[in-house]
């Protein structure tokens, strides 16, 4: 069975397309599952980059009670509200000057 060149294109155009619709359905899909409450969360890797932190330190965080987390099925996932209060209550902390500093 040979199949003509054009004919070719048009399948593979489609198919292509048929991809992008799937593509596009399941990042929807994925965002519906990152919001709770009308709110955006944000997992571990996402924070790592955004914070441009290490695992340890997002740890550190996670067990002082500094930044507040959920767990959902497992995993780690954190309220971009919460997220802005941790960065503005990092900002409001004036650094302390001492003799050597100075």
């Amino acid at each position: 069975m040979n199949i003509d060149r054009i004919e070719f294109i048009t399948w593979m155009q489609r198919i292509m397309e048929r991809f992008d619709i799937l593509k596009e359905q399941i990042t929807l899909d994925q965002n519906k599952l990152r919001v709770i409450d009308g709110e955006e969360l944000l997992d571990n890797q996402d924070l790592l980059q955004m914070l441009k932190i290490s695992n340890r330190s997002l740890q550190r965080y996670r067990s002082s009670g500094r930044l507040p987390y959920y767990t959902i099925s497992g995993k780690l996932y954190y309220k971009l509200s919460d997220v802005h209060q941790f960065i503005r209550d990092g900002f409001s902390t004036p650094l302390r000057k001492t003799k050597d500093n100075t």
